[in-house]
């Protein structure tokens, strides 16, 4: 590593005015990511697996998928042995899984704190905020268009959330920049306002050029071609479509050692069959197809499995969330991912409710919980989501993310060694007697049951004195509170510079452009 880089891997770099600001910034707690001692929910037998995995390789050979408006790809996949015929690409059984044996099964996603940095695959489980909506909510202002004030609020609160291990990607879209600008501004919010891991952009291949480049000022050049320091999400144009945009930005992250998310954007009964064996196999070969083709760009690039997961209501059209299928789904696909040696990515905070309400509650307590069991190495969307994912929402970001503890604690497991066994305290109380004074509750009432930061659990009388408020009223104040004590990592000031100069350049070389 060189030395510019070496001194971009601290927390502040050298010299006084970084060991200053270093001692005036308030510590924020952050969780190691998540490292289950609990066994996975498997939900199809091994003749279930070995069907979808024959039928997945014939969608491949037979039908095939297209990768439009790509000569290059196209190319590529010639070379490799496929039938290409115009822009259908049809790949002879066994080929994809061959390529994909390149593709590590676990990874580490480098945070500018070292100390925050992720490993993803394995038994590990790294949370991750909402990603994409146009739109944000509060109780204060109501839906509205987000705004980079907004994106840059959620930031912060991912920043102060002790659960929350990453930083996530577009955690809004800001609609007062221009399209083609706004992932610099985003990004430098990502860079600047947190020290956990983030996302690229994948909106254009320039601004995935951009992602890696402003990556090179903050980690320096060397760290970051030998090091993962962006995951990045490449959706799939579910059925069997892999368009030229996405794909672009999938070159260029896979060329420069960057991780991305290859993940089918499957709502069942319109994007993929009604029937969950069904999408299971389409599911598998697109991802088959589409880690595949990471490794012909560059064997070694590091991918996960992806698998956003929904179903239709037939009534209405919209997407449901929180359903059977849904976690059937997400099961079956997590064993697949295994079967393959890949991290996978499924599951988040989903909700169909327009406000933090008991839907939302019901829809994302499934929907979470679904996500710890099947298996999920990378939770995108774990919290801030609402309205079917069109709504970030500042009081359900606080909810969700208090409610990540929740998985934490669970997935620990449990412990049987001579302290937890308690049979000193059952001997001590006996018959009759309690246990609130007993040593062994004295010794371990402070990590022994996990609590909520933002929940009430007070008498009714006093919740009534003190203004007998919902939820969402105290997650309101949660995030107001949040936001006034918040205080921005320590940074280099050198690379901050050298960051608000790229931005500042690569904005003077485009015209604004809102479409």
């Amino acid at each position: 590593m060189s030395e510019a880089a070496t001194r971009r891997r601290g927390r502040t770099g050298g010299g006084g005015a970084a060991r200053r600001a270093e001692r005036s910034t308030v510590s924020i707690e952050t969780a190691r990511f998540i490292e289950r001692n609990i066994p996975n929910l498997e939900i199809l037998n091994a003749e279930a697996l070995d069907i979808i995995e024959t039928n997945a390789e014939t969608v491949l050979e037979e039908i095939g998928v297209n990768f439009v408006n790509n000569e290059a790809a196209l190319q590529r996949w010639r070379d490799a042995g496929a039938d290409v015929q115009g822009e259908r690409v049809r790949i002879p059984r066994g080929l994809a899984r061959e390529l994909i044996k390149t593709a590590p099964s676990q990874f580490t996603q480098h945070a500018r704190n070292p100390d925050k940095s992720v490993e993803i695959g394995g038994k590990n489980l790294v949370l991750a905020p909402v990603y994409g909506p146009p739109f944000v909510h509060d109780m204060e202002k109501g839906r509205r268009y987000a705004t980079m004030d907004d994106f840059r609020n959620f930031v912060k609160l991912g920043h102060m959330s002790k659960w929350l291990h990453h930083s996530g990607g577009t955690v809004c879209e800001p609609t007062d920049i221009p399209v083609n600008k706004r992932h610099l501004d985003m990004l430098q919010a990502h860079m600047t306002l947190t020290d956990k891991p983030f996302m690229g952009s994948v909106t254009d291949p320039s601004r995935a050029v951009d992602s890696v480049e402003m990556c090179k000022l903050l980690f320096g050049a060397d760290f970051v071609d030998q090091n993962t320091v962006m995951t990045s999400l490449i959706n799939i144009n579910s059925p069997l479509t892999f368009d030229d945009v996405m794909m672009g930005a999938l070159e260029v992250y896979a060329a420069n050692n960057q991780a991305a998310i290859i993940s089918p954007f499957i709502v069942g009964g319109a994007m993929a069959p009604v029937s969950v064996a069904g999408t299971l196999t389409q599911v598998l070969a697109e991802v088959l197809a589409g880690v595949a083709y990471s490794q012909l760009v560059r064997k070694g690039a590091p991918v996960i499995f992806g698998a956003f997961v929904t179903s239709i209501d037939m009534n209405s059209g919209a997407p449901t969330f929180g359903t059977p299928e849904a976690s059937q789904i997400t099961y079956g696909a997590g064993q697949l991912a295994r079967r393959l040696g890949l991290p996978y990515r499924s599951a988040g905070s989903f909700c169909g409710s327009k406000l933090p309400d008991a839907q939302a509650a019901y829809e994302t307590a499934n929907s979470l919980n679904m996500g710890l069991l099947s298996g999920v190495n990378f939770m995108l969307h774990s919290c801030g989501w609402l309205e079917g994912g069109l709504v970030s929402s500042y009081e359900k970001f606080v909810l969700d993310a208090d409610q990540l503890g929740a998985l934490h604690q669970l997935a620990r497991g449990v412990s049987i060694d001579a302290e937890h066994q308690a049979m000193d305290a059952i001997r001590e109380v006996g018959p009759g007697g309690h246990y609130l004074g007993c040593g062994h509750t004295q010794r371990n009432f402070k990590t022994s049951f996990w609590r909520s930061e933002v929940l009430d659990y007070k008498p009714f009388e006093t919740w009534y004195e003190e203004g007998a408020r919902d939820s969402a009223t105290l997650a309101s104040e949660k995030v107001r509170r949040k936001l006034d004590s918040y205080v921005p990592p320590a940074m280099d000031v050198a690379v901050s510079e050298a960051i608000n100069e790229f931005v500042s350049k690569r904005k003077s070389e485009m015209s604004d452009a809102f479409s």
